[in-house]
């Protein structure tokens, strides 16, 4: 156990530490598979909906004691190996001043998008002040959960610059590429920077009390993966070397990204996140025998009625059979009209069916 943690930390006096999920992400024996859902805390519940009306995105995101409430709410209502930081991915862009909002149906929308060397210096570095309320709400988790491990996340470079170059959410990332391709000396000096914003927003929530983390790469899916090893490679592997000496295990996930999972390994990570385009089995062969696999069920399988949705996590859990470290999830986040029953038959199916 790396020393770099406070001696409080749960990992370091041992509440989580024997936790499926981190034993899974450390390819050690497990008692049963881990199970949690990307988006679990959010729309699909009803609990959430309440607790959130009235109350932007973002604000909430800033509001110590909502975001410890919707963090637990699924792990009360399902059981679920892991809670998941309530949080957005531009938290810790609004943090240091990028003048955004998230706008309900459309997504994130910046005021003025970043597209020259002078705007990457309007990005500054992230100190533990910029986001106080935020990491009093991971301490406060970590003494609620006990020995259920809080995963803490960030965006990666590459979609963090998306959204800043694009001003919103983008099909094409049309604008993305055209800053890449045609000033990669601006584009390496931005996601520079962001990789140390993203990578200090990790540093802090694990030494506030995460177990884990994630790293999520949205819309890296859009590039070949001679342009990521190039362009986003370097940047993503920094912002990962952030929490490299506090021992956490790290999850790197990204969204239509099948060509890129060996690529994605290698940018320093413990659990390779696999969406629901590519089998378990041949997701295995691209990142091999070192590295757990987190996923994949379709989301969109939820809906298919009871039998289909057995049979469904029935076969993620075969192609999972024989891996070093499964930790059973979503292959993208829970969709906003999931039945949150169907989603509790998952966790006590997967729990049951592979009960060591």
């Amino acid at each position: 156990m790396s020393t770099a943690l406070p001696e409080s930390h749960p990992l370091a006096d041992g509440r989580t530490a024997s936790s499926a999920l981190v034993l899974a992400a450390r390819r050690q024996p497990v008692p049963h598979t881990p199970v949690w859902f990307m988006r679990q805390a959010g729309r699909s519940l009803p609990e959430y909906r309440a607790i959130r009306q009235g109350t932007a995105m973002l604000e909430s995101c800033f509001t110590t004691d909502l975001v410890v409430e919707i963090t637990l709410q699924p792990v009360r209502r399902y059981g679920v190996d892991a809670a998941i930081f309530f949080s957005d991915i531009v938290v810790p862009l609004k943090a240091i001043g990028v003048d955004l909002d998230i706008k309900p149906g459309v997504g994130p929308v910046i005021a003025e998008p970043f597209r020259t060397a002078a705007d990457v210096d309007r990005l500054r570095d992230l100190t533990p002040d910029d986001v106080t309320p935020v990491l009093a709400a991971v301490t406060a988790l970590t003494g609620e959960l006990g020995a259920t491990p809080l995963i803490g996340f960030a965006g990666a470079p590459f979609t963090l610059a998306s959204y800043l170059v694009e001003g919103g959410p983008s099909r094409d990332h049309a604008q993305t590429k055209a800053l890449m391709y045609g000033a990669p000396d601006v584009w390496h000096a931005l996601l520079g920077r962001l990789a140390e914003i993203a990578g200090e927003f990790l540093r802090q929530q694990v030494l506030a009390g995460a177990s884990a983390v994630q790293l999520f790469d949205s819309w890296v899916g859009a590039l070949p993966a001679r342009d990521y090893r190039e362009y986003v490679l370097p940047h993503s592997t920094r912002a990962l070397a952030a929490v490299a000496d506090l021992g956490v295990p790290r999850i790197h996930f990204g969204v239509g990204t099948g060509e890129l999972l060996a690529d994605m390994r290698d940018a320093g990570t413990d659990v390779v996140g696999v969406d629901f385009r590519v089998p378990l089995v041949e997701a295995a062969r691209r990142v091999g025998d070192q590295h757990a696999l987190q996923g994949n069920l379709d989301p969109a399988a939820l809906f298919a009625g009871r039998d289909a949705v057995d049979a469904r996590v029935r076969q993620v859990l075969a192609d999972a059979e024989g891996l070093p470290g499964h930790i059973f999830n979503l292959g993208h986040g829970v969709l906003p009209d999931t039945d949150p029953d169907v989603l509790h038959r998952v966790v006590d199916l997967v729990h049951e069916l592979t009960a060591r």
